[in-house]
């Protein structure tokens, strides 16, 4: 009866240890600042690639349009991230001036705005630098003569 009174205890005692071991990466916060559209390929149709057999006949027109693509710029308190969307044909549009959650696994960054749909999407990162680089540099300028 003792016996079964302490294995229980102990049982009790290790389960809410094992939990805490397992938690989850809390998710990092971060100012969606700005967006751009900026060219991300270019679309061309035409018929160049057969230019000998066609440039006899004298075709050679090509409709070439640039294809653009929103670049958004993220601010946290260390870092500032320039992502794009890894899905190019479906971008959803992100609230400019909102705060997101994000967090980066492997070479993507997946983000979510709680106060959205609250889904959680891929983004390609595009280029990062220190939050305060520009304001370090003119400081460190501005102090030597």
């Amino acid at each position: 009866m003792r016996f079964k009174i302490f294995l229980a205890l102990v049982l009790v005692a290790v389960v809410p240890l094992s939990a805490e071991c397992k938690k989850k990466k809390p998710v990092e916060r971060a100012m969606l600042e700005k967006m751009e559209a900026v060219p991300c390929g270019a679309k061309q149709k035409g018929l160049t690639g057969l230019g000998t057999i066609w440039a006899s006949a004298g075709i050679t027109h090509m409709n070439s349009d640039e294809k653009l693509c929103p670049q958004y710029m993220i601010r946290t308190d260390d870092m500032e991230y320039h992502i794009r969307p890894a899905d190019y044909k479906h971008p959803i549009v992100l609230p400019v001036g909102q705060e997101i959650e994000f967090r980066i696994k492997k070479d993507r960054m997946l983000v979510k705005v709680p106060d959205g749909d609250g889904k959680e999407r891929a983004y390609q990162v595009v280029a990062m630098k220190p939050a305060n680089s520009d304001e370090n540099a003119q400081q460190h300028s501005s102090a030597q003569p």
